[in-house]
C-alpha cells in the first residue's frame, strides 16, 4: 500500500481506538492532541476516511444507534440475486467477484492450496490477510486478540494447506477492500452451509443491518438461527464478508469474533460513508 495510506490507517484506527475505549465523548481538540496531530489537520484525515466530522462519527458508535438502523433501515434481504448472490456484487463501493470452495475441497481441510498471507494496517487495527490464487480466503483483525492467536486461528481452518508470506502477491486486493477502489476478488473456504450464509451476509448493503433470524430466512432455513449464527461467527473473511452487520432481534451487537470495539468501529463507519453518501 502507499505511504500515505498506511499512515491515514494507522491515524484513524488510533482515533478509533482513543474514542472507542474513553467510554466518553471526545473533543477535537482532546483527540488531536492525544495523536499529537492539529486539531485542522486530524480533522482533515478523519473527514477523508471516514466521510463525517469525529464528533459526528461518535454518535454512530452508541447502542441506541445500532437499535435504529435495526428498526429502520435494516434490509430484507429481498434484492439478494442482485446485490451478491448471482456471483458478484457493490460491496464497499467497490466490485467484489468470489467462488466457493467446493465441499470436496473444503472436507480435505486446503491440502493441496497455497496460501499466502501477509500484515496490513487498515482503519480497524493491523489486519492479517491471506490468500489464494483465486483471491482472498481470510481477513483478521489484531487489535482485540493480538497477532499470535489471529495467525493461528486462521491456519487453524486449513490445517492442511501450505502457507507462504507473500504480501505484494494480495496487497492489490487488500487495498482493493479499504480503499474502495478497484476489483478484490474473494475465495470463499467452508462448509456448503457456511457458505451459504456467508452469500447471504453479502446481499446486505454498507450502511444497513439485520438479524440472525432474518438471515435464517433468507437461506431457507427459518428455525437454524443458532447454527447460523455460528456460521456467521466462523466467516473467515470479515469485513468483506460483512458478518459484522448482522445484530440480535433487541438490537444488541451480539458477538464478534474479532473484539465488539471492531464491529461497532465497523458499523459506525459504513453509517457514517452512508449519511455522506447520501448527503
Amino acid at each position: 500500500m502507499p505511504d500515505d495510506s498506511a499512515y491515514h490507517y494507522r491515524t484513524i484506527a488510533r482515533a478509533l481506538e482513543h474514542i472507542d475505549g474513553d467510554g466518553r465523548a471526545l473533543s477535537l481538540d482532546d483527540l488531536a492532541a492525544r495523536l499529537s496531530m492539529s486539531p485542522a489537520h486530524f480533522q482533515r484525515v478523519f473527514s477523508r476516511w471516514v466521510g463525517v466530522s469525529p464528533k459526528r462519527y461518535q454518535q454512530y458508535l452508541t447502542l441506541d444507534h445500532a437499535k435504529q438502523l435495526l428498526a429502520e433501515r435494516f434490509t430484507l434481504l429481498d434484492t439478494a440475486a442482485e446485490a451478491g448472490l448471482s456471483g458478484t456484487g457493490r460491496l464497499h463501493d467497490l466490485f467484489l467477484a468470489w467462488e466457493a470452495m467446493s465441499p470436496g475441497e473444503y472436507a480435505r481441510g486446503g491440502e493441496g492450496l497455497t496460501i499466502r498471507y501477509g500484515w496490513f494496517p487498515t482503519p480497524f487495527g493491523e489486519a492479517l490477510a491471506m490468500g489464494t490464487e483465486r483471491g482472498l480466503c481470510g481477513l483478521a483483525f489484531a487489535a482485540d486478540c493480538g497477532r499470535e492467536a489471529a495467525m493461528a486461528d486462521l491456519r487453524g481452518r486449513w490445517p492442511k494447506a501450505r502457507f507462504t508470506e507473500a504480501p505484494e502477491a494480495i496487497a492489490p486486493w487488500v487495498k482493493a477492500a479499504f480503499d474502495g477502489r478497484g476489483e478484490a476478488r474473494l475465495h470463499m473456504i467452508g462448509a456448503p452451509f457456511q457458505i451459504k450464509v456467508w452469500e447471504a451476509l453479502l446481499s446486505i448493503p454498507s450502511g444497513q443491518v439485520t438479524t440472525y433470524s432474518e438471515l435464517a430466512r433468507a437461506i431457507g432455513h427459518p428455525t437454524a438461527i443458532r447454527a447460523v449464527g455460528t456460521a456467521v461467527g466462523r466467516n473467515p473473511v470479515s469485513w468483506l464478508i460483512p458478518c459484522h452487520r448482522a445484530l440480535r432481534k433487541s438490537g444488541g451487537l451480539g458477538g464478534y469474533h474479532w473484539g465488539l470495539p471492531v464491529k461497532r468501529a465497523m458499523l459506525a463507519w459504513e453509517a457514517a460513508r452512508a449519511e455522506a453518501q447520501s448527503a
